[in-house]
């Protein structure tokens, strides 16, 4: 299991938080996920070998948030 902490950029309430962590939970492999909306980031617990960094910020992207590390 990876742990990976990313900086996230758009959100604008707590539901903005909701919405990034059921996109990254749907992911396939992701394990765990936490959006401290406070510090602006993301912490998440994934298996490398059914996902990755790419599909992650992908699934952000689309959320219609971004991300980096």
């Amino acid at each position: 299991m990876n742990n990976l902490t990313l900086k996230l950029k758009g959100m604008s309430c707590a539901s903005c938080a909701n919405n990034i962590e059921q996109a990254i939970l749907a992911i396939s492999g992701v394990i765990d996920c936490h959006v401290n909306f406070g510090a602006e980031q993301v912490t998440i617990n994934y298996e490398p070998k059914q996902t990755n960094l790419a599909k992650i910020q992908a699934a952000i992207v689309d959320a219609g948030y971004s991300s980096f590390s």
